[in-house]
């Protein structure tokens, strides 16, 4: 309609327009001679009114910013702004942004810290108020559940993207006794080295700093003696044990987070793949053209309408933009009708040629390229079993 407008009085013959609505409105008043004005500020305090005092059918509204377009994109650039400001982040532009934004296990664990989690926190906030209101029937609390079995899992066997299990090791951590009835001076000791002379200390729980002498001679002193009768000025102060705890607990919410937005980004998968492209179409176009095709789609928003009857899928059919299911001879087109499972994703299943193809640059086949100590360039493109990819 703004567009019919907008033709009528820019086109050729726009005085002939003029006069033509004056016309009409001086032969409206002519057959309505006592017809009574309203002023429009009644209109637009009808208008406050209705906003300050919804009806039922307003508050079900779902609303959408411009760069949504009806939900058919997401809307990350609040998110991108908050990720490009992190501490250390590398600075990229929002396609790239859009592309990487769900590969947390590449970030470095030194990189994971409070101001990373509000960013997460502002991340699955954005992502479930959006599911929410283009999947209103996904239920967010069994999903929930849901992640939360997987993930708990996955901690326990430190198999969870980007936080692997770590190892305490004899020599770093536990210590390794050692005999010191072989030794008679602390000089024979100090010939084992640093690393093993700490080692044997941290057994024991006494201090393992100092030079090699110290060492040594603090090693020494303890022969023949209980722990009970050593000085506890020899013991090491163990002042982290709370700490790593705490440590340890920050970083399970850290990865819990991870692990939502991971399962949200797969169910949004098809509109990552649309905001991907409409943001490169946005940018190779003049504002007029971009101005034009939201016109468009506004219309097209306006045109359409609303069928609450059941759909008759009998063959399972993936539904198309209009809620309908595809025509059969597109779904063979397309070669949704053949799956495609891929070692390295965990054998996950691709449905289609399409899918398949766009998953190599996702999340899940980068965390499995990775575990295998393998980048994930366009040489490895099409390699699906984990054998190959090795060899």
């Amino acid at each position: 309609l703004r567009k019919e407008e907008l033709n009528a009085i820019s086109g050729p013959n726009e005085f002939a327009e003029f006069y033509n609505r004056l016309k009409q409105i001086k032969e409206f008043h002519r057959k309505h001679p006592n017809e009574i004005c309203v002023p429009m500020s009644v209109e637009f305090e009808e208008l406050l009114k209705a906003r300050e005092n919804p009806s039922e059918e307003a508050q079900n509204l779902v609303e959408f910013t411009d760069e949504e377009g009806y939900g058919r994109y997401l809307d990350l650039h609040d998110c991108y702004l908050k990720y490009i400001n992190l501490k250390a982040s590398e600075k990229l532009d929002y396609i790239t942004y859009l592309s990487i934004f769900d590969q947390l296990f590449d970030i470095p664990k030194e990189r994971k810290n409070a101001e990373y989690k509000r960013y997460l926190e502002m991340l699955l906030e954005y992502l479930q108020d959006y599911t929410d209101r283009v999947k209103p029937l996904q239920d967010q609390n069994e999903l929930f559940g849901k992640i939360q079995n997987e993930f708990e899992k996955k901690w326990e066997n430190g198999t969870f993207p980007g936080w692997p299990k770590e190892t305490s090791s004899a020599l770093t951590h536990a210590g390794a006794h050692l005999d010191l009835s072989a030794f008679s001076s602390w000089e024979e000791l100090a010939s084992l080295g640093l690393d093993r002379l700490k080692s044997a200390l941290l057994a024991l729980g006494l201090k393992c700093g100092g030079t090699l002498e110290e060492r040594a001679q603090r090693l020494f002193s303890t022969k023949g003696k209980s722990l009970e009768s050593l000085d506890t000025s020899l013991f090491a102060k163990n002042p982290k044990s709370k700490g790593t705890k705490r440590d340890t607990e920050r970083n399970k919410d850290i990865a819990f987070l991870e692990a939502q937005i991971y399962e949200y980004v797969e169910i949004l998968g098809e509109q990552r793949h649309l905001t991907h492209e409409n943001v490169q179409r946005k940018q190779a176009r003049t504002g007029e053209e971009r101005e034009e095709e939201e016109e468009e789609q506004i219309s097209e928003s306006e045109s359409e309408d609303e069928e609450n009857e059941i759909i008759y899928n009998p063959k399972n059919l993936p539904l198309g933009w209009d809620g309908k299911p595809i025509p059969y001879w597109l779904y063979k087109l397309h070669g949704l009708n053949i799956n495609y499972n891929c070692e390295i994703c965990g054998n996950y299943t691709y449905r289609g040629p399409k899918a398949f193809q766009r998953h190599f640059a996702e999340w899940r086949h980068a965390h499995g390229m990775r575990c295998l100590g393998i980048p994930n360039t366009a040489h490895f493109a099409n390699v699906t079993q984990i054998e190959d990819a090795v060899s």
